[in-house]
């Protein structure tokens, strides 16, 4: 049988080698993940085109996936640096690499993407369209936007955002209500900058179904962009996000009308008490269907230290229903992210993502825990390396400050003191030397 999209294959009982790749991942029957594409409560980004791509399931029943934001721009122009990002990135066990380039001639770093990385390739084409035809912005038309999400698609790029839920009526809600920090999204923002100077409606909302027409194409799927996702606090949970929200979840329905796959995405900065709320709301209005989440960032005041905020509100998130967490590295708000803050950045949402994935009980997700207090009660320390999160850090500070030669086997931090040494010996018999 012939199939267009991962999803239209899944509704015919098609079994594809994406699903039979993310089901062993998964450790699920492939009966129940193929139910789960049907509904459009996973979704397996798969474009056609990108043949070297190693596939990966995104939805709040699998493990939680993690989204690398990487790209130049206008101030950081070299191809070669954001390639090494990327290749370290999918190292450090990224799922996917969303390529934010707002400068140059983009075409050839995104064409090498879909070529040479593994990891599942997203675009925000209204980012490219003002540098594809290198013409200011009030000039384009919707004409030109639309040709824009095609050529991503012909790249074979796997998922899209597209700001498609911001309308006219934006513009006044966003009049109307005075927020603190306004239109935080950078898609967003041109998208109402664009309707603000033309007076027409956004183009990705009005030829909506010419989009979905392209995405079933190349089975691309679509993210929703949240252009009135919060960018503060104050912001959290207000009308214009709300609202917004409503239309994602019509439009997650026409989509699944034309077995188009879709994600949604969300917020922003959230404070902790109101993350929880958050997911199920989404859960609620959009059917299920994938979150995928910046963050949240928990609280506004940390500059430098924003993977921590991230990670604290992402394992929240993640915990009642996000699919998806979107990195923040230590340069959020301040600069491009070098490879260093990027590695932070990976580092701190995996932690997140894992810690939820054993909150949530996905299958498996606590094993490696478990083979680490195997590998600590032993007093293993290979074993304790290979089963680190980011096994060079912790080799290399063992290494730095390693203890004295007869209590080698415990860390600096305790030598003879040791409580697992202590106890090793108490339960074999063997005398206890502490001085």
């Amino acid at each position: 049988m012939e199939y267009t999209t991962q999803m239209d294959a899944a509704r015919k009982g098609i079994v594809t080698p994406e699903l039979k790749t993310v089901a062993k991942k998964e450790y699920m029957e492939e009966s129940a993940l193929m139910a789960l594409v049907a509904q459009g409560k996973a979704v397996i980004p798969a474009n056609k085109k990108h043949t070297c791509l190693n596939p990966e399931g995104v939805g709040s029943m699998l493990r939680t996936k993690i989204n690398v934001n990487l790209g130049v721009s206008r101030d950081c122009t070299d191809y070669n640096v954001e390639m090494q990002k990327v290749m370290s990135a999918v190292d450090m066990g990224a799922e996917a690499i969303m390529d934010l380039s707002s400068h140059g001639n983009t075409q050839p770093f995104r064409l090498k993407l879909t070529s040479e990385c593994p990891a599942m390739i997203g675009t925000v084409p209204v980012y490219d369209s003002v540098i594809h035809y290198q013409r200011d912005l009030e000039t384009l038309t919707a004409r030109d936007f639309i040709d824009v999400v095609r050529l991503h698609a012909e790249d074979g790029v796997d998922f899209v955002t597209l700001h498609c839920g911001i309308t006219k009526k934006t513009i006044e809600q966003i009049k109307q209500h005075k927020r603190k920090m306004n239109i935080v999204s950078r898609g967003g923002s041109l998208v109402f900058a664009w309707m603000s100077m033309t007076g027409n409606e956004n183009p990705f909302y009005e030829y909506y179904d010419e989009i979905l027409d392209i995405c079933e194409k190349y089975d691309v799927t679509i993210s929703l962009g949240d252009a009135c996702r919060p960018g503060c606090l104050a912001d959290a949970t207000d009308v214009c996000q709300i609202e917004e929200l409503v239309r994602l979840g019509e439009l997650t329905k026409r989509a699944w009308a034309h077995n188009v796959q879709v994600m949604v995405e969300g917020p922003g900065h959230v404070p902790l008490d109101q993350i929880a709320a958050n997911m199920k709301v989404q859960q609620t209005i959009c059917m299920g269907a994938p979150f995928y989440v910046l963050g949240p960032l928990v609280t506004d005041i940390a500059p430098g230290y924003d993977h921590i905020t991230s990670a604290i509100g992402g394992a929240v998130a993640a915990m009642n229903g996000a699919a998806f967490l979107c990195y923040v590295t230590p340069a959020e708000h301040l600069a491009l992210p070098n490879v260093e803050d990027v590695k932070q950045g990976i580092i701190a949402s995996r932690i997140a993502a894992h810690a939820a994935d054993i909150a949530k009980g996905i299958p498996h997700a606590r094993d490696i825990d478990d083979r680490m207090a195997d590998a600590r009660r032993a007093l293993d320390w290979e074993a304790q390396f290979a089963c680190a999160i980011d096994p060079d850090t912790a080799r290399s500070i063992r290494n730095s400050r390693k203890p004295e030669d007869d209590h080698s086997d415990t860390c600096s931090m305790c030598g003879k003191f040791c409580s697992v040494r202590s106890m090793n010996k108490a339960l074999a018999g063997e005398k206890i030397d502490i001085l």
